[in-house]
């Protein structure tokens, strides 16, 4: 038995062009660095390219602490130009870059067979590559590792078919307010964010589905239960991250054996600290 809990992320991993430079990101890895700095033993699974942005972001999961394996393939590293409106992010995503082609592999397959834990979203299966690998990969998780899908809608990479996909392989699902608006419309469904979260969980089946709404308040659903908690005032650096940072402090909280309260709480003052500092992966205390 694994003495800390071992959480993967799989997706894009990618460098956030902010005006004032560069960060290095992508959910999934975001995901990874949290859960990592709070319990837990995290990988991620991705690719760069052959170019000096590629060896720059693998040398920043080696400064961070991030264990990975990502392929070397022939297409760009990641970039996302990155716009900051009073502390909140818009981004323009490039296409067809290297985690648009995340390539199978049995070390990749190793490390999701020691999985408690596996965080993907919509984003990095825009590609038919990467769709079939991350796809493949999660179906590849032990029976008792939660699947913890984070719809992360972005631009126009997404579908109600792939949503609907997604939801059918995850026992987590994580969204967030102005997500749920959009879901709503894609399914065609009706009611207030508390029915539409019940709706979600009782129709796939999940041990969980986690709804943030930013700095006003966030709720964890349960089969059993529901923990509602208001969002800290704090001052706010950016909040690129933020969301990331709550999946994988929630995350880690469960399977270090806290009660569902106890990794909301942790969740919720993670996420806080986050949106105090610059960048998706600032150093803890």
């Amino acid at each position: 038995m694994n003495l800390k809990p071992v959480v993967v992320g799989i997706g894009e991993l990618l460098w956030d062009v902010f005006p004032t430079g560069k960060r290095a990101g992508g959910a999934p890895i975001n995901f990874v660095y949290h859960a990592s700095q709070l319990g837990a033993q995290g990988y991620a699974i991705s690719a760069v390219g052959d170019d000096e942005l590629g060896r720059e972001i693998l040398q920043e999961l080696d400064k961070n602490h991030i264990r990975y394996f990502c392929e070397t393939v022939p297409y760009p590293t990641g970039r996302v130009q990155v716009t900051l409106t009073d502390g909140q992010p818009s981004y323009h995503i490039i296409e067809n870059v290297a985690w648009d082609h995340i390539l199978p592999s049995p070390k990749a397959e190793e490390i999701i067979g020691k999985a408690d834990a596996v965080c993907f979203g919509t984003l990095a299966l825009r590609h038919a590559d990467s769709r079939r690998t991350i796809t493949g990969l999660v179906d590849k998780a032990p029976s008792h590792a939660l699947r913890f899908f984070d719809v992360n809608l972005r631009q126009h990479y997404y579908s109600k078919e792939l949503i609907e996909q997604l939801l059918q392989k995850a026992n987590a699902f994580k969204i967030n307010d102005e997500e749920i608006a959009v879901l709503a419309q894609l399914f065609g469904l009706k009611g207030g964010e508390d029915e539409l979260c019940r709706w979600f969980l009782e129709t796939y089946r999940l041990r969980y589905v986690v709804l943030t709404a930013g700095s006003k308040y966030s709720v964890i659903y349960s089969p059993t239960e529901t923990s509602r908690l208001e969002t800290p005032h704090v001052t706010v650096a950016d909040t690129v991250g933020a969301g990331d940072s709550f999946s994988g402090a929630f995350v880690a909280g469960i399977l270090t054996g806290k009660t569902v309260r106890q990794a909301h709480e942790q969740a919720v003052q993670t996420a806080a600290f986050v949106c105090t500092k610059t960048g998706a992966w600032p150093a803890y205390n």
